[in-house]
């Protein structure tokens, strides 16, 4: 009977942390709840959006889809004042890290999504990255859109990528995401954060020139392993390898005595209450 109670206080204990890590994945505050990104894997973006480009002329998205090469999509705003320039300067970094190059094996399309934006200000962006780049013969390659606000709906919703303007702060509040389309316009992965090592990037445009969509087991790879700058390869991320392995190890310990509480409690002789002394 003690070792079935014991198992049961263990049990609880737990249960009762699944309340604490609910409130900690809800600890964000209110106006940051509704903005990310819903992942819409093998969904196909609307390439005949018509967005205006760093010259000032309108084009459909389908201008920059060519069979075999991959695009990689940079949703951004140019007068962000902080996280945009790190995904962009992120992006400008890992790419000089790859054996592509923008125009000759991929494309790379970065987009506002403030519709207020002009096509002014996505040229000084576009010049300003391609000398942080250092080869200016990738033009042709590396765009910077702006567009209205029906057709920044059209594609940020296809996408799944969610933000608000901040009446408060006076800005966008959004994530940090690029996402990777196959030659034909079909969503393949998503990459987060605002640095995006040689690995991440090339997987990433290899499968999206392939047609081939990302999975969980992928992420959850990429989650697990780090670019070690010494050593040129990936080791293992100490820390998000220890978060996984506690939550396994929760759910693993939490299923088999749940289990053993049920055959220990099946064992248990029941009395017939109608059954005279």
């Amino acid at each position: 009977m003690k070792r079935l109670v014991d198992h049961i206080l263990l049990i609880g204990c737990l249960l009762a942390t699944v309340p604490a890590v609910s409130a900690q994945l809800n600890t964000l505050p209110p106006e940051l709840r509704d903005i990310g990104v819903t992942e819409n894997l093998a969904g196909r973006i609307p390439l005949d959006l018509v967005f205006t480009d760093e010259a000032g002329n309108r084009v459909p998205l389908s201008t920059y889809f060519e069979a075999g090469k991959p695009v990689l999509l940079v949703p951004v705003y140019y007068g962000c004042p902080m996280l945009c320039g790190l995904i962009l300067n992120g992006v400008s970094d890992g790419l000089r890290t790859l054996d592509w190059k923008p125009g000759k094996e991929f494309t790379v399309v970065a987009f506002s999504f403030n519709p207020q934006e002009t096509h002014e200000l996505a040229a000084a962006k576009k010049r300003r990255y391609l000398a942080a780049y250092g080869d200016t013969t990738v033009a042709g390659g590396w765009h910077f859109l702006t567009g209205d606000s029906l057709t920044i709906a059209g594609l940020t919703q296809s996408i799944g990528y969610s933000f608000r303007w901040s009446e408060e702060s006076q800005e966008y509040l959004h994530t940090a995401a690029i996402v990777t389309l196959s030659p034909q316009g079909v969503i393949s992965r998503y990459l987060y954060g605002a640095q995006f090592e040689k690995r991440d990037l090339e997987k990433a445009l290899y499968d999206a020139a392939d047609g081939r969509i990302g999975t969980v087991i992928d992420r959850a790879i990429l989650y697990c392993y780090t670019y070690d700058p010494d050593s040129r390869s990936y080791v293992p991320h100490a820390m998000n390898i220890m978060k996984l392995g506690g939550l396994l190890t929760m759910i693993v310990l939490g299923s088999f005595l749940g289990i053993f509480w049920f055959r220990e409690r099946s064992r248990k002789p029941h009395t017939n209450p109608f059954q005279s002394a």
